[in-house]
């Protein structure tokens, strides 16, 4: 849930497939947009689907796991939402149902009869709803820094954010990213170049639909679906973050049925400050369960 650029290489974008088949276009996800897509990997390989954070893209938050999938022969369905990537903003606010079924159409239309979801942060939520709207297509769980629901310091920094946003201040967008995103010890240790590429005021660098995503963060409510599930699960708390407090992550993984729960001491964005360790535990618990 950030802008914060991450540092590996960006993964190729494609054009958005096809819109979502009669079994998931229902009223409410007509209304999006459809999503740009990039499909990689082998064809006949283990599906896996992204969904990615709030004011993030599918390159800046899965950009160093999505070569190492592929080169392990899986199949990988990467949407960006409304306002990011290439995908056009969304004409009206967004719903969690819709942007659920709205990547599960992008799957399908990749030709996924099943897949793993993988998401991070509001993409964590838009997979748990996804796997209780469409429990014949998902196989498995992976859910790093993970809700149910905002908590009171949650709502905060959404309301900093769409103030900022509203206000067009770039540069105060930035910090506050910076801020919510990188864990002190990571933040502190940047060279001065390193910072000044993290406070980067420029507008394009952040997603033009950051303030619906970010709006639909504040709505998130997954917490009667979680005991509903019955996939393997793996949830990995960011312990050092502190724009989502690891009790979040605690929460989700004590509420799915036979969840398992791994930590790493990082701030928000795992990909960027630890992305060997976040990498493995992910390819680890897709191995062993058969993903």
């Amino acid at each position: 849930m950030t802008h914060i650029p991450a540092n590996s290489a960006a993964t190729s974008s494609a054009p958005a497939s096809a819109a979502a088949s009669p079994a998931t276009a229902d009223a409410t996800t007509r209304v999006l947009p459809r999503l740009s897509t990039a499909t990689t990997g082998d064809a006949h390989g283990p599906g896996i689907l992204l969904a990615h954070g709030a004011t993030g893209s599918i390159e800046r938050n899965f950009s160093p796991l999505i070569p190492v999938l592929t080169a392990s022969g899986h199949r990988v369905v990467a949407p960006d939402y409304p306002g990011s990537g290439r995908t056009p903003r969304a004409t009206a606010p967004l719903t969690l149902d819709a942007l659920a079924d709205a990547l599960v159409a992008e799957a399908e239309a990749a030709g996924l009869e099943t897949f793993t979801l993988i998401g991070f942060s509001l993409g964590t939520a838009v997979s748990v709803r996804a796997a209780a709207r469409h429990p014949d297509r998902v196989r498995g769980l992976v859910l790093t820094s993970a809700l149910a629901r905002p908590d009171r310091r949650l709502d905060l920094w959404l309301a900093l954010w769409l103030r900022l946003l509203a206000e067009g201040d770039d540069t105060g967008f930035a910090q506050a990213g910076a801020l919510g995103s990188l864990s002190p010890e990571y933040l502190n240790a940047l060279s001065p170049k390193e910072l000044d590429a993290v406070l980067d005021p420029s507008p394009g660098l952040r997603p033009p639909g950051s303030a619906e995503q970010a709006a639909l963060v504040g709505t998130v409510d997954t917490t009667a679906d979680l005991p509903q599930l019955a996939v393997p699960t793996l949830v990995i708390a960011t312990t050092r973050d502190q724009l989502l407090h690891p009790s979040l992550s605690r929460y989700v993984a004590d509420h799915i049925p036979g969840a398992a729960y791994a930590e790493i001491a990082t701030g928000h964005v795992p990909m960027v400050e630890r992305p060997t360790e976040w990498v493995g535990l992910i390819t680890d618990f897709l191995a062993a369960h058969g993903l």
